[in-house]
């Protein structure tokens, strides 16, 4: 076991280059995930395909999604680096494949790519942090990380608008090569674990079971009411189909000698009550993405990149108070920080959705802030308190089922929200280009993302008062130390 000097936190201390790495790993999946929203129209200019662009963000967020699980499981099994670096790879093959594609169905197939690689690389730089820190440290390494989001969040739209007015719209995926390249280095050279060699039964019929399963639901959550009808065969087929494959992937697991996902873990209540929270982080940030800058822009005349500076507050508050948290749960518990996080969130909201009738830039810039704020006391407290409450064993498995359960939150919310302002503005005439019916539609979105909220804060007080949190750091050999150097 290596003498590895733990005393500092941040990109000077010995740590520092790992910490990087894990940055600049997650600024991959961040920055991919806004920067090429601002450039479809430029993509769709130079290689057609305007009706099946939808497909370029579905078919990654499917992905991404449906593979993280299988990916925690491996990481418990045969460690995390090879994990990582596989994810990295694949995000680089993706991304240079993008690069070239002649045609809109070629350029989703390697989307497709890209979000298996993407699928690895979140969880495990989020699993590998909490490998590499002590409890204490967590949060403000935590602030780190999310404070990638908050850069990328500027950063993103930004390049995908100039390689779009450039027309140069291959540059949003050439620029992950270096990206992809610095973090796979690092890695390869400064993180060593031991990891101890046993045989393994790799859980295969569970595997493929729960990700065709979640393909089928997920894809129908994000066509339904688009592709097909709610009530359509082809919506009842493949829904249906995705619930029996669900239904068959619960009786094999309870067979399994090592299943890819342990039921006897959502069954404590701590993970649950932090599962079903970060499905509500989920469901709620993707209200708010979609909908705050297409509200400023119609009922404000802001230009796009305008209002979407104003969203960007949102990611400014987020790694502000995730950088405070630990001080909080240290002092006051996981379960009060919690708490004190989604009421936040739920203010926050609520004078979002009355914001509607007054709309203003810098008004709801401060109030994205206030939310932001709220998901960083509620979101990275209860990942902390998550991965703290089990060993090394597990903590991949629970740090994939917590990005599952997000990115579960966030296909459903997408759907259900997208239903909701669809339907407003259908009752007022269908121009969606109209200040009042924008507003309304808006309005009953935030509304919406407000009642997401209170369920967030139940499920933050339904957590237990006083989690007993594993050894972060093991005292015998029996829990793999990362190595620096």
């Amino acid at each position: 076991m290596a003498n590895v000097d733990r005393s500092g936190v941040g990109l000077r201390s010995e740590r520092g280059p790992l910490l990087l790495a894990m940055m600049l790993s997650t600024g991959l999946v961040a920055i991919d995930s806004t920067v090429i929203a601002t450039a479809v129209q430029s993509i769709v200019g130079a290689i057609g395909g305007f009706a099946e662009f939808p497909w370029l963000f579905s078919v990654y967020m499917l992905a991404s999604a449906v593979t993280v699980p299988v990916y925690a499981k491996l990481a418990d099994t045969i460690g995390r680096k090879p994990i990582m670096l596989f994810g990295i790879a694949a995000f680089l093959l993706g991304s240079v494949l993008a690069a070239v594609a002649w045609n809109m169905p070629s350029l989703i197939a390697f989307r497709a790519i890209q979000g298996l690689g993407a699928g690895a690389v979140l969880p495990m730089a989020i699993t590998m942090v909490g490998d590499m820190y002590t409890l204490e440290e967590r949060a403000r390494v935590q602030g780190y990380m999310a404070s990638v989001w908050a850069i990328s969040a500027v950063v993103g739209p930004t390049l995908g608008g100039i390689f779009a007015q450039l027309d140069m719209w291959r540059g949003i995926f050439l620029i992950n090569i270096p990206l992809c390249l610095a973090a796979g280095w690092m890695i390869w050279t400064r993180f060593q674990e031991k990891v101890e060699r046993r045989s393994h039964r790799i859980d295969y019929a569970g595997a493929t079971l729960f990700t065709a399963a979640l393909t089928l639901l997920i894809l129908g959550v994000l066509e339904g009411g688009h592709a097909w009808s709610w009530a359509s065969l082809p919506s009842i087929g493949v829904m249906g189909g995705g619930v029996l494959l669900l239904l068959a992937f619960v009786v094999v697991e309870r067979r399994a000698a090592e299943p890819v996902l342990p039921f006897h873990l959502l069954g404590r209540r701590l993970l649950l009550s932090t599962n079903l929270l970060g499905f509500c982080v989920g469901a709620a940030l993707i209200g708010l993405t979609e909908y705050v800058p297409t509200f400023l822009s119609v009922t404000t005349g802001a230009a796009p990149v305008v209002a979407g500076l104003a969203l960007g507050a949102l990611t400014i508050g987020w790694p502000i108070a995730a950088s405070l948290a630990g001080r909080a749960y240290l002092r006051f518990g996981f379960r009060s920080t919690a708490v004190f996080g989604g009421m936040v969130l739920v203010v926050g909201t609520g004078a979002l959705s009355l914001s509607t009738r007054y709309p203003s830039i810098p008004l709801v810039a401060a109030i994205c802030f206030v939310i932001g704020a709220g998901f960083g006391f509620s979101a990275v407290t209860t990942l902390v308190a998550a991965q703290s409450s089990v060993s090394w064993e597990e903590r991949g498995v629970v740090t994939g089922t917590q990005m599952l359960f997000r990115s579960v939150g966030q296909a459903l919310g997408a759907a259900v929200l997208g239903a909701v302002a669809n339907a407003v503005i259908s009752a007022h005439g269908g121009d969606e280009q109209n200040r009042a019916t924008m507003a309304a539609a808006a309005g009953s979105v935030f509304l919406a993302a407000a009642v997401v909220a209170v369920l967030l804060l139940v499920s933050a007080l339904s957590m237990p008062r006083q989690p007993t949190p594993a050894p972060v750091i093991a005292e015998d050999s029996r829990e793999p130390i990362p190595e620096i150097g």
